[in-house]
């Protein structure tokens, strides 16, 4: 039972006699976790948020990641994002099952899937330093099946960059602005959008930008009304983020 859609066809089974109560009520308890000493795998995640178990990769052997996308596959989820792996470990996981690995955010998709991609998420970087903080973000919406579009090196040095490119911004769902320095694309972007903006401040700048915290901060005192902040170097829970943000509004269209 790794879905909602899982659950759904077994309640419908015991419904119509197919299933008998205990046999459903054997599968419910069976299927909420799975224990792999060095991690507990947990497949009720998808029904409850709407998204499978994502693995974060740093701190983790090669073999624990390998064990555990491999018991997932097993269970039949799919699109199963590794964020934060090595390139060492990475070519072991694609040796093991099929996965696709991108070097630059250092994040890897396994039992990839193809699927319709909804909405409008648009993903802009102040300057190229951000790109691979902005590719975790963009590989985890479209992953999440959102279409994602790219603005990349549009910071405030140079304005007219980020102007040229209005369309995408005024149509998007969601923004996730994704800069270092002093973090001031959040801001214009905030100013300019009627939709929610995720600033994502990175550890991209010169000593007095601390690794990220003045960036940080700046976005955190935005003037701009609708915009949020995630940590520092977090790609991710921007991308996770905006998605959610993403399929909302598209129900509510449909």
């Amino acid at each position: 039972m790794d879905n909602k859609h899982d659950i759904l066809q077994l309640l419908r089974s015991v419904a119509d006699g197919t299933t008998s109560p205990e046999d459903a009520l054997l599968n419910l308890k069976e299927a909420p976790f799975e224990d792999l000493d060095y991690a507990k795998i947990d497949y009720h995640r998808s029904i409850r948020q709407g998204a499978s178990e994502v693995i974060y990769g740093a701190g983790k052997t090669s073999e624990q990641i390998k064990g555990i996308v491999t018991a997932m596959g097993e269970r039949g989820c799919r699109n199963i994002l590794v964020t934060r792996i090595g390139q060492e470990a990475a070519d072991i996981l694609c040796r093991a099952v099929p996965a696709e690995y991108y070097p630059l955010p250092r994040l890897a998709v396994a039992y990839p899937e193809e699927q319709e991609h909804r909405g409008s998420i648009v993903v802009a970087t102040g300057g190229t330093s951000d790109i691979p903080v902005a590719e975790e973000a963009a590989l985890t919406a479209e992953t999440m099946g959102n279409k994602v579009t790219r603005l990349y090196d549009v910071g405030v040095a140079g304005l007219h960059r980020l102007l040229s490119n209005l369309d995408p911004l005024m149509s998007a769902r969601c923004v996730v602005a994704v800069a270092g320095m002093e973090g001031a694309l959040a801001s214009v972007i905030g100013g300019l959008a009627d939709c929610p903006v995720i600033a994502v401040p990175t550890s991209v700048g010169y000593g007095a930008s601390f690794g990220g915290l003045s960036a940080l901060l700046s976005m955190l005192n935005s003037c701009a009304s609708g915009c949020s902040v995630v940590n520092i170097d977090n790609g991710f829970g921007a991308g996770y983020l905006a998605s959610m943000i993403n399929q909302m509004e598209g129900i509510k269209e449909d």
